[in-house]
């Protein structure tokens, strides 16, 4: 059985989750609290099939509840009411955002504040797993044993109350080595915890530029079937930002390249989600529907223009590559990419057993070749990157509308197609000729 966890705050709630088989919580990401949170943990209730959720219940150093703890629990009747067969069970929390950033700083990897809400949330699980599994009850005194106590002479009762204000001493005394002690315990346990959980988890990663071809063929080097690749591909995704896309169009160009763990027994489809997930936070967070509208595009063609945009340049030089395409599609010049050309090969010949060649190539007919047809092609041609996306929306103050990358690695730019030819007889010979 699979359960949720929801470490819920007033901006946003860290999400983590475990199997009952394994109990080993892992951190999953968060959901950001503006009124759509309900139908994200509807969602992945269906994606995890579970009802079952915990909720971290915050209280103050001391153990007395706070407004936080009457926020959450406010949250978990609203939870009901919007999932009614969810179970809920609290678990008492507190400083575990501390503790969760402390273990994302010794990972000396860069996070941001979503993060620390998810580790947090998988600190309050794994607490709640052992709980459930070690918590025993405390057994009751008997009878007799309280019958003998009551016929204690007051000498003996005296006694007892010396040694009792004895042994609180000693326990005042040694309270600051036993935390030291439990400190250090936590410590040890977490690094095997952590341990444990790399042979239960893996990491998969997209590249910033990499195309579906290549993320299945690495979905299959991790042991996936091509039943379960193409299946994971072929879902439906309930996301606004792929609904614009043309029928039938892939998830090419929007699987945002980065790194996630996900568990062993993780499906495809739940793979692809968590990096879909991740793309429709970047859209929102730039503004990039709008942005592109300004510049005449759909969201679709911004993503089309910013894959191409990624194959062909590096981050420096984005902004006025993707300022050289715009203008060419103003004035109804071809782009002339040959990645476009590169991937339609991809598609249609991805053994380069038909074009041999590069003159052959060019020519290939497909809606992917933009030396061949005006406008955009198709569809994306890669899943491109932050900087990528962010130029075509910011393209450079620049008027070009030709470029090339010398064989000294170099970006020359030209105004007219002459310059263009001049600049390939000066810094082009090698690169130039290298086979699509």
């Amino acid at each position: 059985m699979r359960i949720l966890c929801l470490d819920v705050g007033e901006k946003r709630i860290g999400v983590a989750k475990a199997d009952s088989s394994t109990r080993i919580a892992v951190p999953v990401g968060f959901i950001t609290v503006d009124g759509s949170e309900w139908q994200e943990i509807a969602r992945l209730a269906r994606l995890n099939n579970t009802n079952f959720f915990v909720l971290g219940l915050p209280r103050s150093n001391d153990g007395n509840e706070t407004k936080q703890t009457e926020y959450v629990r406010n949250f978990a009747k609203n939870l009901v009411v919007k999932l009614p067969e969810a179970k809920i069970r609290f678990q008492d929390e507190s400083l575990t955002s501390v503790m969760a950033e402390e273990r994302l700083k010794s990972r000396k990897k860069r996070y941001e504040k979503g993060e620390i809400d998810a580790e947090a949330a998988s600190i309050i699980l794994q607490d709640f797993l052992e709980g459930v599994t070690q918590k025993e009850p405390i057994p009751s005194p008997h009878k007799e044993e309280c019958d003998k106590k009551k016929s204690k002479n007051f000498i003996k009762i005296i006694t007892l109350l010396a040694i009792a204000v004895i042994l609180t001493l000693l326990i005042v005394g040694g309270i600051l080595w036993i935390k030291d002690l439990r400190a250090k315990e936590r410590a040890e346990y977490y690094a095997e915890l952590e341990s444990q959980m790399k042979a239960e988890v893996f990491n998969f990663t997209i590249l910033p530029g990499e195309n579906i071809f290549a993320i299945k063929k690495k979905l299959a080097e991790i042991g996936y079937t091509s039943e379960e690749i193409e299946a994971g591909f072929n879902a439906e995704y309930d996301y606004d930002f792929l609904k614009d896309r043309p029928l039938g169009a892939s998830l090419e160009g929007y699987l945002y390249g980065e790194t996630h763990e996900f568990y062993k027994n993780s499906t495809v489809q739940e793979i692809l989600d968590v990096f879909l997930k991740e793309m429709g936070k970047i859209i929102a967070e730039n503004n990039l529907e709008a942005k592109y509208a300004a510049k005449g595009l759909t969201l679709f063609q911004g993503i089309t223009l910013a894959s191409i945009v990624q194959k062909e340049a590096s981050s420096p030089e984005q902004p006025t590559v993707a300022q050289v395409f715009l203008s060419r599609l103003n004035y109804g010049i071809p782009l002339g990419s040959d990645v476009t050309v590169s991937y339609a090969l991809d598609v249609l010949d991805p053994n380069r057993e038909i074009y041999t060649d590069n003159q052959a190539a060019l020519k290939v007919d497909s809606c992917y070749n933009t030396r061949l047809h005006g406008g955009l092609p198709c569809g994306p041609i890669s899943n491109p990157g932050l900087s990528a996306l962010l130029a075509v929306a910011n393209p450079s103050n620049t008027a070009y509308l030709y470029f090339l990358t010398g064989d000294d690695g170099l970006m020359y730019y030209s105004y007219t197609e002459s310059e263009h030819i001049r600049n390939i007889y000066s810094h082009c010979q090698r690169l130039c000729d290298i086979s699509l």
